[in-house]
């Protein structure tokens, strides 16, 4: 008794796509899902599958392999991936994410050399930005590239790397000067540079089929045209990518946030207790219909802001703002979810405990939800 989710695109090829999009849900990502974060499985053959459909290049150029969709219609895509495998739609966005760079700050040789292999789905990309010391404090990161004859030499460990170990290309931020946040560089590496090893993967609460490693950089050699914008412009294109990544993670709440919705109320149509059907007790039907609003109502915010994205108009605030609210959002949904199955809701014969452990997650990656609250606090100074 899945609630259906009327899609409404800013594209009309989007409407076209969204078929192919449930189909590849309902035939190959639901039915994995479970056994696959059992066994901590990561599903590469899925991302090139994506590829393949034309599912990673959504919201980039069409001369460089992409679809060039509005990021509005891009999001709504990664939140049906998300439904149906959180791992998977996590994956796209972070693939997304580590695209960026050379999507937006890439000379068009760079463009034209890397990134239809990385849209095309041959590719699978992570972004690498936080260390041990150097998390909501970005600026502050000590992975260092020093100069050499033909580019750069980078030393240091980067930290809670999503695809970690599995994927074919890192965006790295590096530090090339002691000039804080102007100091820094992207730098764009293939997966067997030498030097360039993964530890073994976190053991996490949840994610589990989605690696997440340190990277450790050894004296690892970078050729000077794989640096993506100016040097010094690292932080600057770190902060970019994340307000979009912000949305794409929005979207991935609202993604886990319906799942859970979809069984709660599936759970309450089916369970009868006292001689009715539990959903028709007004305690928990009232906790059904505060999960639909607080899931309509994040869908409303993610897009919104990501239609100002799409007008060129600035939307950092907005994308915190979208962040925060659908991420502790989908917390409380799943607890809910959680809650209205009961016993049921604590073991793994339902995906109620997954969504739930999986929507922790979100509360932390992209910016935790303390910093999006610093810069939507911010934003509110009076203007003098």
């Amino acid at each position: 008794m899945a609630l259906t989710v009327t899609r409404e695109f800013t594209d009309p090829s989007s409407a076209d796509l969204l078929p192919t999009v449930r189909q590849i849900c309902d035939d190959l990502l639901a039915p994995r899902a479970a056994a696959a974060e059992d066994t901590a499985e990561f599903p590469r053959e899925v991302f090139r599958t994506l590829g393949a459909a034309g599912l990673l290049s959504l919201p980039f150029p069409q001369e460089y392999g992409g679809a060039g969709l509005p990021l509005h219609d891009y999001l709504q895509v990664i939140e049906e991936l998300t439904s149906a495998w959180a791992t998977v739609g996590l994956g796209v966005s972070v693939h997304t994410l580590s695209c960026f760079p050379l999507a937006s700050f890439g000379t068009d040789e760079q463009k034209q050399r890397w990134l239809p292999a990385m849209l095309g789905g041959q590719l699978l990309g992570a972004y690498c930005l936080s260390e041990a010391e150097a998390g909501s404090d970005a600026a502050a990161l000590a992975t260092s590239a020093s100069h050499t004859d033909l580019g750069y030499r980078v030393n240091g460990v980067k930290s809670w790397i999503s695809h970690g170990g599995v994927a074919d290309f890192y965006v790295a931020m590096v530090r090339t000067s002691d000039d804080g946040a102007k100091g820094i560089t992207c730098l764009l590496l293939d997966s067997d540079t030498a030097g360039l090893s993964a530890r073994s993967p976190e053991r996490k609460l949840g994610f589990s089929a989605s690696p997440t490693a340190q990277m450790v950089f050894d004296d690892v050699p970078v050729d000077a045209d794989r640096r993506m914008g100016e040097e010094g412009q690292g932080f600057a294109i770190a902060l970019a990518a994340l307000d979009g990544g912000r949305l794409g993670m929005a979207a991935c709440a609202v993604g886990i946030a319906q799942a859970a919705l979809d069984l709660a109320v599936q759970y309450a149509h089916e369970r009868e207790q006292f001689g009715r059907l539990i959903a028709e007790f007004q305690g928990l039907s009232f906790m059904l219909a505060d999960m639909a609003t607080q899931v309509a109502a994040a869908r409303a915010l993610y897009l919104a802001a990501a239609r100002k994205r799409d007008r060129g108009e600035t939307f950092g605030v907005d994308a915190a703002m979208a962040k925060l609210f659908a991420t502790d959002m989908a917390m409380q949904v799943t607890t809910d979810a959680v809650q209205v199955l009961g016993g049921a809701g604590y073991v793994k014969d339902y995906p109620a405990e997954r969504y739930f452990r999986e929507a922790k997650a979100l509360q932390i990656v992209e910016g935790t939800n303390q910093i999006q609250r610093v810069v939507i606090g911010r934003s509110l100074r009076p203007r003098r």
